[in-house]
Protein backbone atom coordinates (compact mmCIF):
# COMPACT_ATOMS: atom_id res chain seq x y z
CA UNK A 1 0.00 0.00 0.00
CA UNK A 2 1.25 3.44 -1.06
CA UNK A 3 -0.47 6.43 -2.87
CA UNK A 4 -3.24 5.50 -4.92
CA UNK A 5 -3.99 6.44 -8.35
CA UNK A 6 -6.11 10.08 -7.62
CA UNK A 7 -9.33 9.03 -10.92
CA UNK A 8 -9.63 5.57 -10.99
CA UNK A 9 -12.86 5.17 -8.95
CA UNK A 10 -14.56 7.49 -11.55
CA UNK A 11 -13.27 5.76 -14.47
CA UNK A 12 -14.44 2.65 -12.51
CA UNK A 13 -17.82 3.56 -12.97
CA UNK A 14 -17.59 3.54 -16.96
CA UNK A 15 -15.64 0.38 -17.18
CA UNK A 16 -17.75 -1.89 -14.66
CA UNK A 17 -19.99 -2.23 -16.99
CA UNK A 18 -17.66 -4.26 -19.50
CA UNK A 19 -17.25 -7.07 -17.17
CA UNK A 20 -15.95 -10.01 -19.52
CA UNK A 21 -16.48 -13.36 -19.05
CA UNK A 22 -13.43 -15.31 -19.33
CA UNK A 23 -13.17 -19.18 -20.69
CA UNK A 24 -12.50 -21.65 -17.66
CA UNK A 25 -9.27 -22.48 -17.08
CA UNK A 26 -8.49 -25.61 -15.24
CA UNK A 27 -5.72 -25.91 -12.30
CA UNK A 28 -4.09 -29.45 -12.72
CA UNK A 29 -2.64 -29.95 -9.23
CA UNK A 30 0.87 -31.32 -11.11
CA UNK A 31 3.03 -29.47 -8.19
CA UNK A 32 4.32 -30.66 -5.00
CA UNK A 33 3.02 -33.12 -2.24
CA UNK A 34 2.61 -31.62 1.09
CA UNK A 35 2.40 -28.10 0.36
CA UNK A 36 -0.54 -25.41 -0.08
CA UNK A 37 -2.14 -26.28 -3.77
CA UNK A 38 -4.84 -24.48 -5.88
CA UNK A 39 -7.79 -26.63 -6.67
CA UNK A 40 -10.53 -24.52 -8.81
CA UNK A 41 -11.09 -21.36 -7.19
CA UNK A 42 -10.03 -23.14 -4.28
CA UNK A 43 -6.94 -22.98 -2.02
CA UNK A 44 -6.32 -26.20 -0.08
CA UNK A 45 -3.85 -26.70 2.60
CA UNK A 46 -1.03 -29.75 2.82
CA UNK A 47 -3.82 -31.76 4.44
CA UNK A 48 -6.15 -31.45 1.51
CA UNK A 49 -8.69 -28.92 3.42
CA UNK A 50 -9.96 -25.74 2.24
CA UNK A 51 -8.21 -22.66 3.78
CA UNK A 52 -9.42 -18.82 3.69
CA UNK A 53 -7.23 -16.43 4.75
CA UNK A 54 -8.33 -13.84 7.58
CA UNK A 55 -5.11 -11.74 8.61
CA UNK A 56 -3.28 -8.60 8.98
CA UNK A 57 -0.56 -7.17 7.55
CA UNK A 58 2.76 -6.80 9.41
CA UNK A 59 5.13 -3.94 8.20
CA UNK A 60 8.27 -6.11 9.69
CA UNK A 61 10.57 -4.44 7.14
CA UNK A 62 10.39 -0.88 8.68
CA UNK A 63 9.54 -1.73 11.97
CA UNK A 64 11.83 -4.77 12.61
CA UNK A 65 12.36 -3.32 16.57
CA UNK A 66 8.49 -4.47 16.94
CA UNK A 67 8.66 -8.35 16.58
CA UNK A 68 5.41 -8.88 18.84
CA UNK A 69 3.59 -8.24 16.13
CA UNK A 70 3.31 -11.08 15.01
CA UNK A 71 2.17 -12.45 18.28
CA UNK A 72 -0.25 -9.71 19.52
CA UNK A 73 -1.52 -10.24 16.19
CA UNK A 74 -2.30 -14.37 16.66
CA UNK A 75 -3.39 -13.47 20.07
CA UNK A 76 -5.98 -11.26 17.90
CA UNK A 77 -7.26 -14.56 16.54
CA UNK A 78 -5.74 -14.63 12.65
CA UNK A 79 -4.95 -16.97 10.64
CA UNK A 80 -2.51 -15.66 8.91
CA UNK A 81 -0.29 -12.57 8.39
CA UNK A 82 0.87 -11.39 4.88
CA UNK A 83 4.59 -9.91 5.86
CA UNK A 84 5.91 -7.03 4.30
CA UNK A 85 9.67 -7.29 3.53
CA UNK A 86 12.26 -5.68 1.35
CA UNK A 87 14.53 -6.16 -1.61
CA UNK A 88 17.02 -3.18 -1.09
CA UNK A 89 16.21 -2.43 -4.62
CA UNK A 90 13.66 0.56 -3.66
CA UNK A 91 15.28 4.21 -3.64
CA UNK A 92 14.07 4.63 -0.68
CA UNK A 93 16.31 2.71 1.25
CA UNK A 94 14.43 -0.14 3.34
CA UNK A 95 15.61 -3.77 3.41
CA UNK A 96 16.96 -6.22 2.28
CA UNK A 97 15.89 -8.57 5.37
CA UNK A 98 18.59 -11.46 5.15
CA UNK A 99 18.03 -14.82 4.68
CA UNK A 100 18.44 -15.81 8.10
CA UNK A 101 16.03 -12.44 9.06
CA UNK A 102 13.51 -14.66 6.60
CA UNK A 103 13.97 -17.87 8.60
CA UNK A 104 13.18 -16.25 11.88
CA UNK A 105 9.99 -14.65 10.37
CA UNK A 106 9.16 -18.10 9.17
CA UNK A 107 10.12 -19.55 12.46
CA UNK A 108 7.73 -17.29 14.43
CA UNK A 109 4.64 -17.90 12.72
CA UNK A 110 5.14 -21.29 12.86
CA UNK A 111 5.48 -21.10 16.39
CA UNK A 112 2.40 -19.20 16.85
CA UNK A 113 0.50 -21.64 14.17
CA UNK A 114 -0.34 -18.73 11.66
CA UNK A 115 0.18 -18.86 7.81
CA UNK A 116 2.97 -16.90 6.32
CA UNK A 117 2.57 -14.87 2.61
CA UNK A 118 5.95 -13.54 1.92
CA UNK A 119 5.64 -9.92 -0.09
CA UNK A 120 8.67 -7.98 -1.35
CA UNK A 121 7.17 -4.20 -1.43
CA UNK A 122 9.88 -2.69 -3.71
CA UNK A 123 7.99 -2.91 -6.62
CA UNK A 124 4.96 -0.92 -5.32
CA UNK A 125 3.78 1.11 -8.03
CA UNK A 126 6.42 0.64 -10.83
CA UNK A 127 6.23 2.84 -13.80
CA UNK A 128 4.50 5.54 -11.83
CA UNK A 129 7.49 5.73 -9.02
CA UNK A 130 10.89 6.33 -10.20
CA UNK A 131 11.94 4.74 -7.17
CA UNK A 132 10.30 1.16 -6.97
CA UNK A 133 11.74 -1.54 -9.37
CA UNK A 134 9.92 -3.93 -11.47
CA UNK A 135 8.90 -7.74 -10.58
CA UNK A 136 11.88 -9.07 -12.44
CA UNK A 137 14.40 -7.06 -10.43
CA UNK A 138 12.75 -8.72 -7.20
CA UNK A 139 13.02 -11.76 -8.75
CA UNK A 140 15.89 -11.81 -9.88
CA UNK A 141 17.70 -9.77 -7.22
CA UNK A 142 16.05 -11.30 -3.87
CA UNK A 143 14.04 -14.48 -4.45
CA UNK A 144 17.10 -15.87 -6.75
CA UNK A 145 19.51 -15.93 -3.68
CA UNK A 146 20.16 -19.54 -3.02
CA UNK A 147 20.56 -19.11 0.61
CA UNK A 148 16.83 -17.52 0.47
CA UNK A 149 16.22 -20.25 -1.47
CA UNK A 150 17.54 -22.98 1.20
CA UNK A 151 15.67 -21.29 3.80
CA UNK A 152 12.56 -21.39 2.46
CA UNK A 153 12.65 -25.09 0.75
CA UNK A 154 10.59 -27.20 2.96
CA UNK A 155 8.18 -24.72 4.08
CA UNK A 156 5.70 -25.05 1.37
CA UNK A 157 2.80 -25.85 3.95
CA UNK A 158 3.57 -22.92 6.09
CA UNK A 159 4.84 -20.04 3.36
CA UNK A 160 3.46 -18.66 0.54
CA UNK A 161 5.45 -16.30 -1.90
CA UNK A 162 3.46 -12.79 -3.00
CA UNK A 163 6.27 -11.86 -5.42
CA UNK A 164 5.78 -8.20 -5.37
CA UNK A 165 3.67 -5.66 -3.94
CA UNK A 166 1.83 -3.94 -6.83
CA UNK A 167 4.34 -4.22 -9.27
CA UNK A 168 2.49 -1.59 -11.80
CA UNK A 169 0.89 1.73 -11.37
CA UNK A 170 -1.11 3.36 -13.50
CA UNK A 171 1.41 3.54 -16.98
CA UNK A 172 2.04 0.64 -19.50
CA UNK A 173 -0.50 -1.28 -17.31
CA UNK A 174 -0.49 -4.36 -20.72
CA UNK A 175 3.02 -4.78 -19.77
CA UNK A 176 2.22 -6.49 -16.63
CA UNK A 177 0.71 -9.45 -18.11
CA UNK A 178 4.17 -10.40 -19.95
CA UNK A 179 5.91 -10.02 -17.17
CA UNK A 180 4.00 -11.29 -14.35
CA UNK A 181 4.57 -14.51 -16.66
CA UNK A 182 7.75 -14.04 -16.70
CA UNK A 183 8.00 -14.00 -12.96
CA UNK A 184 6.44 -17.44 -12.40
CA UNK A 185 8.28 -19.21 -14.83
CA UNK A 186 11.41 -17.64 -13.35
CA UNK A 187 10.32 -18.75 -9.73
CA UNK A 188 9.33 -22.26 -11.15
CA UNK A 189 12.55 -22.37 -12.39
CA UNK A 190 14.76 -21.38 -9.89
CA UNK A 191 13.04 -24.54 -7.74
CA UNK A 192 10.55 -22.39 -5.85
CA UNK A 193 7.49 -25.13 -5.19
CA UNK A 194 5.31 -22.86 -3.06
CA UNK A 195 1.74 -21.33 -4.21
CA UNK A 196 2.69 -18.10 -5.58
CA UNK A 197 0.52 -15.05 -5.03
CA UNK A 198 0.53 -12.01 -7.77
CA UNK A 199 -0.53 -8.66 -7.20
CA UNK A 200 -2.08 -6.54 -9.44
CA UNK A 201 -1.83 -3.68 -11.58
CA UNK A 202 -3.08 -0.24 -11.44
CA UNK A 203 -1.60 0.09 -7.62
CA UNK A 204 -2.81 -3.30 -6.60
CA UNK A 205 -6.67 -2.27 -8.00
CA UNK A 206 -6.90 -3.20 -11.06
CA UNK A 207 -9.65 -0.61 -12.28
CA UNK A 208 -8.73 -1.48 -16.02
CA UNK A 209 -9.13 -4.83 -15.72
CA UNK A 210 -5.71 -6.26 -16.67
CA UNK A 211 -5.00 -8.62 -14.04
CA UNK A 212 -8.98 -9.86 -14.37
CA UNK A 213 -9.36 -10.28 -18.53
CA UNK A 214 -5.94 -11.76 -18.65
CA UNK A 215 -6.03 -13.60 -15.64
CA UNK A 216 -6.36 -17.59 -17.54
CA UNK A 217 -3.17 -16.99 -18.99
CA UNK A 218 -1.37 -16.54 -16.11
CA UNK A 219 -2.64 -18.92 -14.40
CA UNK A 220 -1.86 -21.18 -17.74
CA UNK A 221 1.83 -19.75 -17.20
CA UNK A 222 2.66 -21.57 -13.95
CA UNK A 223 3.38 -25.38 -14.33
CA UNK A 224 2.14 -26.23 -10.97
CA UNK A 225 -0.96 -24.69 -11.77
CA UNK A 226 -0.60 -23.01 -8.22
CA UNK A 227 -1.00 -19.38 -8.66
CA UNK A 228 -3.44 -16.94 -6.39
CA UNK A 229 -4.35 -13.74 -7.58
CA UNK A 230 -4.45 -10.97 -5.54
CA UNK A 231 -6.61 -7.66 -5.81
CA UNK A 232 -6.27 -5.04 -3.39
CA UNK A 233 -9.44 -2.94 -2.79
CA UNK A 234 -9.72 0.75 -2.00
CA UNK A 235 -11.30 3.51 -3.24
CA UNK A 236 -11.85 1.76 -6.51
CA UNK A 237 -14.18 -0.48 -4.78
CA UNK A 238 -16.21 2.45 -2.83
CA UNK A 239 -19.56 0.39 -4.53
CA UNK A 240 -20.82 -2.97 -3.13
CA UNK A 241 -21.83 -3.84 -6.78
CA UNK A 242 -17.59 -2.99 -7.76
CA UNK A 243 -16.98 -5.59 -5.11
CA UNK A 244 -19.45 -8.28 -6.85
CA UNK A 245 -18.63 -8.40 -9.58
CA UNK A 246 -15.13 -8.47 -9.26
CA UNK A 247 -15.13 -11.58 -7.13
CA UNK A 248 -18.49 -12.58 -9.54
CA UNK A 249 -15.52 -13.09 -12.27
CA UNK A 250 -13.08 -14.86 -10.90
CA UNK A 251 -15.79 -17.40 -10.02
CA UNK A 252 -17.05 -17.49 -13.62
CA UNK A 253 -13.31 -18.19 -14.49
CA UNK A 254 -12.80 -20.65 -11.56
CA UNK A 255 -9.81 -19.08 -10.52
CA UNK A 256 -8.41 -18.22 -6.67
CA UNK A 257 -9.08 -15.15 -5.62
CA UNK A 258 -7.49 -13.18 -2.26
CA UNK A 259 -8.04 -9.78 -1.29
CA UNK A 260 -4.82 -8.75 -0.55
CA UNK A 261 -5.20 -5.28 1.49
CA UNK A 262 -8.23 -3.67 1.48
CA UNK A 263 -8.94 -0.56 4.13
CA UNK A 264 -12.26 1.51 5.17
CA UNK A 265 -11.42 5.00 4.05
CA UNK A 266 -8.28 5.65 1.50
CA UNK A 267 -7.89 9.37 0.15
CA UNK A 268 -10.93 10.84 1.40
CA UNK A 269 -13.29 8.37 0.23
CA UNK A 270 -15.40 5.33 2.05
CA UNK A 271 -14.40 1.70 1.37
CA UNK A 272 -17.32 -1.10 0.70
CA UNK A 273 -15.47 -2.88 3.62
CA UNK A 274 -18.46 -4.81 5.24
CA UNK A 275 -19.22 -6.13 1.26
CA UNK A 276 -16.04 -6.99 1.32
CA UNK A 277 -16.36 -8.89 4.48
CA UNK A 278 -19.78 -10.23 4.12
CA UNK A 279 -19.25 -11.83 0.46
CA UNK A 280 -16.05 -12.57 0.87
CA UNK A 281 -17.57 -14.92 4.04
CA UNK A 282 -20.67 -16.03 1.69
CA UNK A 283 -17.73 -17.43 -1.24
CA UNK A 284 -15.28 -18.75 0.62
CA UNK A 285 -12.90 -15.65 -0.27
CA UNK A 286 -9.79 -14.92 1.83
CA UNK A 287 -8.57 -11.54 3.01
CA UNK A 288 -5.57 -10.16 4.85
CA UNK A 289 -6.50 -6.16 5.88
CA UNK A 290 -4.10 -3.70 5.53
CA UNK A 291 -2.20 -3.22 8.06
CA UNK A 292 -1.20 -3.38 11.74
CA UNK A 293 -0.07 -0.04 12.66
CA UNK A 294 3.05 2.26 11.63
CA UNK A 295 1.06 3.67 8.84
CA UNK A 296 2.41 7.18 7.82
CA UNK A 297 0.75 10.19 8.97
CA UNK A 298 -1.83 10.91 6.13
CA UNK A 299 -2.57 7.21 5.85
CA UNK A 300 -2.77 6.43 9.99
CA UNK A 301 -6.57 5.58 9.58
CA UNK A 302 -5.31 2.40 8.05
CA UNK A 303 -3.72 1.40 11.03
CA UNK A 304 -5.66 -1.44 13.59
CA UNK A 305 -3.85 -0.60 16.54
CA UNK A 306 -2.47 2.07 18.04
CA UNK A 307 1.55 2.63 18.39
CA UNK A 308 1.67 -1.48 18.31
CA UNK A 309 -0.29 -1.54 21.55
CA UNK A 310 -2.86 -4.72 20.80
CA UNK A 311 -4.51 -3.71 23.63
CA UNK A 312 -5.41 -0.36 21.49
CA UNK A 313 -8.09 -1.07 18.88
CA UNK A 314 -8.53 1.95 16.19
CA UNK A 315 -11.89 2.39 14.24
CA UNK A 316 -10.72 0.00 11.37
CA UNK A 317 -8.89 -2.29 13.87
CA UNK A 318 -12.68 -2.68 15.30
CA UNK A 319 -14.12 -3.62 12.37
CA UNK A 320 -11.30 -5.91 11.15
CA UNK A 321 -11.50 -7.90 14.13
CA UNK A 322 -14.49 -7.67 16.04
CA UNK A 323 -17.33 -7.08 13.20
CA UNK A 324 -19.93 -9.43 12.37
CA UNK A 325 -17.81 -11.08 9.64
CA UNK A 326 -14.41 -10.34 10.95
CA UNK A 327 -11.30 -11.94 12.11
CA UNK A 328 -12.87 -13.31 15.45
CA UNK A 329 -15.91 -14.53 14.12
CA UNK A 330 -14.64 -16.11 10.64
CA UNK A 331 -10.93 -16.77 10.79
CA UNK A 332 -10.33 -20.67 10.48
CA UNK A 333 -7.06 -22.08 10.91
CA UNK A 334 -5.27 -24.18 8.41
CA UNK A 335 -4.78 -27.90 9.40
CA UNK A 336 -1.19 -28.27 9.25
CA UNK A 337 -1.24 -26.75 12.44
CA UNK A 338 -1.27 -29.00 15.57
CA UNK A 339 -4.28 -27.66 17.68
CA UNK A 340 -6.42 -27.10 14.51
CA UNK A 341 -6.92 -30.81 14.96
CA UNK A 342 -7.88 -31.77 11.73
CA UNK A 343 -10.81 -30.95 11.60
CA UNK A 344 -12.03 -29.78 7.77
CA UNK A 345 -13.30 -26.81 7.58
CA UNK A 346 -16.79 -25.79 5.66
CA UNK A 347 -16.61 -24.44 2.10
CA UNK A 348 -18.95 -21.76 2.92
CA UNK A 349 -19.64 -21.45 6.56
CA UNK A 350 -22.73 -20.12 8.17
CA UNK A 351 -22.87 -16.36 8.06
CA UNK A 352 -24.28 -16.21 11.31
CA UNK A 353 -23.88 -18.67 13.56
CA UNK A 354 -27.25 -19.45 16.19
CA UNK A 355 -26.81 -17.28 19.02
CA UNK A 356 -28.46 -19.44 21.40
CA UNK A 357 -27.49 -23.45 21.45
CA UNK A 358 -30.31 -26.18 20.58
CA UNK A 359 -32.32 -26.56 23.61
CA UNK A 360 -31.99 -30.80 23.45
CA UNK A 361 -28.94 -31.05 20.95
CA UNK A 362 -28.42 -35.15 20.08
CA UNK A 363 -24.98 -35.47 21.98
CA UNK A 364 -23.10 -39.17 22.61
CA UNK A 365 -21.25 -38.64 25.94
CA UNK A 366 -17.85 -40.25 26.11
CA UNK A 367 -16.57 -42.43 28.55
CA UNK A 368 -15.14 -40.80 31.53
CA UNK A 369 -11.62 -39.49 31.36
CA UNK A 370 -11.68 -40.18 27.43
CA UNK A 371 -11.74 -36.18 26.68
CA UNK A 372 -8.99 -33.97 26.39
CA UNK A 373 -9.32 -30.01 26.65
CA UNK A 374 -6.29 -27.70 26.18
CA UNK A 375 -6.71 -23.84 26.95
CA UNK A 376 -4.86 -20.63 26.31
CA UNK A 377 -5.12 -17.48 26.87
CA UNK A 378 -3.68 -14.88 24.14
CA UNK A 379 -3.59 -11.67 26.58
CA UNK A 380 -3.58 -8.21 24.97
CA UNK A 381 -0.50 -5.90 25.87
CA UNK A 382 -0.94 -4.35 29.26
CA UNK A 383 -5.32 -4.41 28.78
CA UNK A 384 -7.70 -6.72 30.93
CA UNK A 385 -8.85 -8.22 27.15
CA UNK A 386 -7.83 -11.56 25.93
CA UNK A 387 -8.77 -14.07 23.41
CA UNK A 388 -9.31 -17.87 24.66
CA UNK A 389 -8.26 -20.62 22.25
CA UNK A 390 -9.55 -23.82 23.44
CA UNK A 391 -9.28 -27.54 21.76
CA UNK A 392 -11.31 -30.51 22.73
CA UNK A 393 -9.95 -33.94 21.57
CA UNK A 394 -11.56 -37.29 21.31
CA UNK A 395 -9.65 -39.79 23.32
CA UNK A 396 -12.32 -42.25 23.25
CA UNK A 397 -12.64 -45.41 21.47
CA UNK A 398 -16.25 -44.03 20.00
CA UNK A 399 -17.42 -41.48 18.03
CA UNK A 400 -18.96 -38.18 19.84
CA UNK A 401 -22.40 -36.88 17.63
CA UNK A 402 -22.71 -33.46 19.18
CA UNK A 403 -20.84 -31.69 21.77
CA UNK A 404 -20.92 -29.16 24.86
CA UNK A 405 -18.57 -28.44 27.06
CA UNK A 406 -18.74 -26.93 30.18
CA UNK A 407 -16.15 -24.95 32.27
CA UNK A 408 -15.65 -22.59 35.30
CA UNK A 409 -13.90 -19.33 35.53
CA UNK A 410 -12.63 -18.07 39.26
CA UNK A 411 -11.15 -14.43 39.04
CA UNK A 412 -14.22 -12.50 37.30
CA UNK A 413 -13.45 -13.08 33.44
CA UNK A 414 -16.36 -12.07 31.37
CA UNK A 415 -16.81 -13.88 27.83
CA UNK A 416 -17.98 -12.00 24.40
CA UNK A 417 -20.59 -14.18 23.15
CA UNK A 418 -20.97 -16.10 20.59
CA UNK A 419 -17.34 -16.88 19.63
CA UNK A 420 -15.94 -18.71 16.68
CA UNK A 421 -16.06 -22.54 15.80
CA UNK A 422 -18.86 -23.14 18.45
CA UNK A 423 -21.94 -20.99 20.16
CA UNK A 424 -20.34 -19.72 23.67
CA UNK A 425 -22.71 -17.77 26.34
CA UNK A 426 -21.73 -16.88 30.05
CA UNK A 427 -24.10 -17.70 33.45
CA UNK A 428 -22.13 -16.28 36.48
CA UNK A 429 -18.74 -18.03 36.38
CA UNK A 430 -19.71 -20.80 34.46
CA UNK A 431 -18.85 -21.13 30.47
CA UNK A 432 -20.94 -23.39 27.48
CA UNK A 433 -19.65 -23.87 24.28
CA UNK A 434 -21.57 -25.78 21.93
CA UNK A 435 -20.51 -26.83 18.80
CA UNK A 436 -21.20 -25.51 15.46
CA UNK A 437 -22.99 -27.03 12.54
CA UNK A 438 -19.47 -28.64 11.25
CA UNK A 439 -17.62 -29.55 13.64
CA UNK A 440 -20.28 -31.71 16.41
CA UNK A 441 -19.00 -34.92 15.09
CA UNK A 442 -15.40 -35.94 16.13
CA UNK A 443 -14.16 -39.53 15.87
CA UNK A 444 -11.49 -41.25 17.90
CA UNK A 445 -8.61 -39.27 18.22
CA UNK A 446 -10.20 -36.11 16.58
CA UNK A 447 -9.90 -32.82 17.70
CA UNK A 448 -11.92 -29.70 17.42
CA UNK A 449 -10.65 -25.85 18.35
CA UNK A 450 -13.04 -22.87 18.91
CA UNK A 451 -12.47 -19.31 20.89
CA UNK A 452 -13.41 -15.90 22.09
CA UNK A 453 -13.09 -12.60 23.25
CA UNK A 454 -13.52 -12.23 26.69
CA UNK A 455 -12.20 -9.40 29.47
CA UNK A 456 -10.54 -10.13 32.83
CA UNK A 457 -11.64 -8.32 35.85
CA UNK A 458 -8.17 -6.73 36.16
CA UNK A 459 -4.96 -6.86 34.05
CA UNK A 460 -2.76 -9.80 34.84
CA UNK A 461 -5.24 -11.46 36.94
CA UNK A 462 -6.32 -14.27 34.29
CA UNK A 463 -5.83 -17.78 35.71
CA UNK A 464 -7.25 -20.50 33.64
CA UNK A 465 -10.76 -21.89 33.95
CA UNK A 466 -11.15 -25.39 35.43
CA UNK A 467 -13.65 -28.03 35.87
CA UNK A 468 -13.70 -28.58 32.34
CA UNK A 469 -16.53 -31.59 31.02
CA UNK A 470 -17.64 -32.28 27.81
CA UNK A 471 -21.75 -33.84 27.66
CA UNK A 472 -21.42 -33.81 31.32
CA UNK A 473 -18.07 -36.03 31.46
CA UNK A 474 -15.12 -34.92 33.40
CA UNK A 475 -11.99 -33.58 30.88
CA UNK A 476 -8.44 -34.05 31.70
CA UNK A 477 -6.42 -30.64 30.74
Amino acid sequence: MKKRLATAAATLVGLVASLVVVATVSNPAQAQQGGFQVSGDQLLDANGNPFVFRGSSLPHVWFPHEPQMFADAAGLGVNSARVVLGSGQHAGGWGPNSPSDVADVVAECKQLEIVCMLEVHDATGYGDDADAVSIMDIVDGYWADPALRDVLAGEEAYVLINIANEPRGNNNTQAWVGETVEAIETMRDLGYEHTLVVDAPNWGQDWEFIMRDNAPQVAAADPHGNTVFSIHMYEVFSSPSNVIDYFDAFAQMDLPLVVGEFGHHHYGQDVAWQTIMSEAQARGIGWIAWSWSGNYEGAAYLDQVNNFDAGSLTEWGENVFLSQHGIAQTAECATVFPTCGGTTPPTTPPTTPPTTPPTTPPTTPPPAGDCAVAYEANNWGGSPGYTANVTITNNSSSTINGWSLTYDYSAGQTVEPPGWNATVSQSGSSVTAANAGWNGTLAPGQSTSFGYNAAAASAGNNPAPGGFALNGTTCTT
